[in-house]
């Protein structure tokens, strides 16, 4: 929402009150401790006080709506037109700094398929399926095993390591350079890019940077010598269909960023889960049926992609008892839509295989599914060979001191320290 012109009288005009009456409803801080800590609570409080849709303050108090509702997320995601993916309807564009830290997630300018609208982005999104879709799923798990084994190896002799920093946050990172064609020495400031532009934090920006360079080089690359990768694949029939190699190099971009981070976040808030929840403790003793669930429960309770940003209004409307002004940016709320007790009348029952979350989005933009079948490999591939080779697991820290990154997208752990029985190492398998 704009409040700049809305609530302070900028262009005369008052938003429509939300739920109930009153005064304007007073933006939150999508931030902070209470978000970062026990977001499920602040969701809770927050539809008590708001409703479904809620006024929300990004990084220097930008102003933008939250859809928490399941029904009216749905809604948005359902409807390209009224709720579109073009930024450049953003009415807070005057008021945005050079060096907004967000700008690498929210941009006027996005050449990459996250921007693309209509039938153009519809045969977008089927070159990038054509090109992923191709990956070969035995194959895959192959690959993932031994980036995963070998990452074992080099703490499994010690009886201790951070799950997150020594394995998670490394493996999906490393199975998808390979995938796409990098060289495997790029795969740590791959890692720390990716990182930095998902927090959010001052660094974004030359995280970008740094990514947009090593994307460019590759691309480059392939187009002179092609090989069988996706980057490859996807050269291949790009020009083909009227799309650009800077479009390739965004979409490319766009894919490593979405499958890196969120995988790696799968993988440790499952391990965490299992670790600390009782009801999947049959996993730490070989057990595997509960490893799949577990994983579920992750992507409706502590989804690795908590808000995504986002949508634009095309025109004015309400939505949720809110009076929504044409160029208001909505955040959609993944996990406050996952959590919704309208739909969630038990939310404390396991999910079982019930998939009708948000996770992956929804709607045309929603996660291509040959990308979330790449994600659930190499996060299931992770987790098993972590629970094969360190079978006594047990975590080396009270659950309670476990931090979460500060990133207003995601939602993920600092560290997850564990503690095992000192084994030799495989050499991998």
């Amino acid at each position: 929402m704009d409040f700049a012109t809305s609530e302070h009288g900028g262009d005369g005009r008052t938003p429509g009150p939300g739920p109930g009456s009153g005064p304007a409803p007073v933006p939150v801080a999508l931030t902070g401790a209470r978000f970062h800590g026990d977001p499920a609570a602040l969701y809770r409080e927050l539809r008590r006080e708001h409703g479904e849709v809620v006024p929300v303050l990004l990084d220097g108090d930008v102003p933008a709506w939250l859809v928490l509702g399941y029904r009216e997320l749905h809604q948005v995601t359902s409807d390209p037109e009224l709720f579109s993916r073009d930024s450049g309807l953003w009415n807070q564009w005057p008021n945005i700094p050079a060096d907004w830290p967000l700008l690498p997630v929210i941009s006027r300018e996005q050449p990459s398929i996250l921007g693309s609208v209509g039938e153009r982005h519809r045969r977008r999104a089927a070159l990038l399926g054509e090109a992923l879709e191709a990956v070969d799923a035995f194959t895959l798990r192959g690959h993932a095993e031994r980036f995963a084994d070998e990452l074992l190896d080099a703490v499994c002799g010690v009886g201790a390591a951070d799950l997150v920093a020594q394995y998670a946050a490394l493996l999906p990172v490393r199975v998808l350079a390979y995938l796409f064609g990098f060289p495997e020495e790029q795969g740590p400031d791959l890692v720390a890019a990716l990182t930095d532009i998902l927090d959010g934090q001052g660094r974004a920006r030359a995280a970008e940077a740094r990514l947009t360079a090593a994307m460019t080089r590759l691309v480059a690359e392939r187009r002179e010598r092609p090989a069988d990768d996706v980057v490859s694949r996807l050269l291949a029939n790009a020009s083909a269909h009227g799309f650009s190699v800077e479009e390739v190099t965004h979409d490319v971009m766009v894919m490593l960023a979405a499958g890196h981070q969120p995988t790696t976040d799968w993988i440790g808030n499952s391990l965490r889960l299992m670790l600390t929840d009782e009801r999947f403790a049959a996993s730490l003793f070989g057990g595997r049926s509960s490893v799949a669930e577990a994983m579920n429960e992750v992507l409706w309770e502590d989804a690795p992609i908590q808000n995504a940003a986002g949508r634009w209004l095309s025109r004015d409307t309400r939505l949720g008892g809110r009076a929504l002004r044409a160029g208001d940016l909505l955040v959609l709320g993944l996990q406050g839509a996952n959590s919704d007790p309208r739909v969630r009348t038990h939310g404390s029952a396991l999910t079982g295989g019930n998939n009708a979350h948000f996770s992956f989005g929804h709607g045309e933009h929603r996660c291509p599914f040959p990308a979330r079948e790449i994600a659930e490999v190499i996060a299931r591939t992770g987790i098993e060979v972590v629970l094969d080779r360190l079978p006594d697991l047990d975590l080396a820290v009270p659950r309670q001191s476990l931090v979460r990154r500060p990133s207003p997208w995601l939602r993920g752990l600092v560290e997850l320290p564990v503690r095992f029985s000192p084994s030799p190492a495989v050499g991998g398998r």
